[in-house]
């Protein structure tokens, strides 16, 4: 038997593979234009890899997960967990489309829910201060770093698309600064006191600025958002100023977000997880060695893969199979 974690990601779907030794066998990842266009098919993927009959349990997240605040079976969700699709980003419908498929195919599978004002299991002054703190895939990712780690009181920093850092206290998920109030990503950011004139003027919707606000932003690179992290790589290594403003800007930006965590935490952080396509990255520029210049070495740094958000879904399947009731706070249905 098998357990599959998916990661409802910016740029594509990931898909991790457990066998039921708790083992990762494979992973793939649709991107969002192939799946939208039906030149590539989740469960046909899914099938070359394992016997659909072997899933025991799939666990998926999708888009902001603000519909629900339990681990529910999928069967049990409304609305795909959402309350809307609008504001949250870029939208390509390749997402949906994956979503559709594993939904029609009626496997098993539960469904993580994001980090927003409902969460009950999550600190009420970060409930009250943020209506929404993290997407679904970041609560896998934080599941896979407590597993990696088997620390208790850690940040999670993960850094791709969008920039979103979590903190865990006890074992439990505290808040999370999302993309739009907090630290940049390579796609998405805050929303800056410009943009705001932009939006009153009507030249550009609050979604078009939060889509255009990391690094993007400041190399001025506007293309598919596939192609604008390797766009803006390839100009920091070629010594364009531009690209390379850009990347220490966002890894300033994440550094004050930590910092920020760090300060309102009330146990001492054990360590600080790196992940995603620029936390874990080492060229053209080493991330962990970058950020640690601000965190001065105070802290253990750990890098997991990329690949975490997959992962963490995968070992959320397994473990709520084998009768966990609780995934850092969150209460399974």
């Amino acid at each position: 038997m098998v357990f599959i974690g998916m990661d409802h990601g910016t740029t594509g779907i990931s898909f991790c593979i457990m066998s039921d030794d708790g083992e990762v066998e494979d992973i793939f990842k649709i991107g969002r234009e192939e799946s939208k266009h039906g030149e590539v098919s989740a469960i046909e993927e899914i099938s070359k890899r394992c016997d659909l009959e072997d899933i025991k349990l799939m666990a998926i997240t999708y888009a902001m997960g603000d519909g629900i605040s339990k681990i529910y079976p999928i069967d049990k969700v409304e609305d795909r967990g959402i309350l809307s699709i609008d504001g949250a980003g870029k939208v390509t419908g390749g997402g949906t489309s994956v979503f559709s498929e594993l939904e029609n195919a009626k496997l098993p599978a539960i469904m993580i829910p994001g980090l927003h004002k409902d969460s009950e299991s999550m600190d009420k002054l970060f409930r009250a201060a943020y209506s929404h703190q993290a997407s679904p895939e970041k609560v896998s990712i934080c599941y896979n770093a407590f597993k990696e780690t088997g620390w208790t009181n850690f940040i999670v920093a993960d850094i791709s698309s969008n920039s979103v850092d979590i903190l865990i206290e006890d074992s439990k998920i505290k808040g999370a600064m999302d993309a739009c109030v907090g630290a940049m990503g390579i796609i998405h950011g805050p929303i800056n006191l410009a943009m705001i004139r932009d939006i009153d003027d009507g030249l550009i919707t609050a979604n078009e600025a939060f889509s255009h606000a990391g690094a993007c932003k400041i190399a001025d690179v506007r293309d598919k958002v596939a192609n604008v992290k390797d766009i803006i790589l390839e100009g920091y290594r070629n010594g364009d100023e531009r690209s390379k403003l850009a990347i220490d800007t966002l890894i300033m930006t994440v550094a004050m977000e930590i910092g920020g965590l760090i300060t309102i935490s009330n146990e001492d952080i054990e360590g600080i997880v790196l992940t995603g396509s620029i936390g874990s990255a080492k060229e053209p520029f080493d991330f962990e060695n970058e950020i640690n210049k601000y965190l001065k070495g105070n802290y253990p740094l750990k890098i997991i893969s990329k690949e975490s958000g997959a992962i963490g879904a995968a070992q959320i399947a397994f473990d709520v199979f084998n009768g966990k009731k609780s995934i850092l706070g969150i209460e399974v249905d």
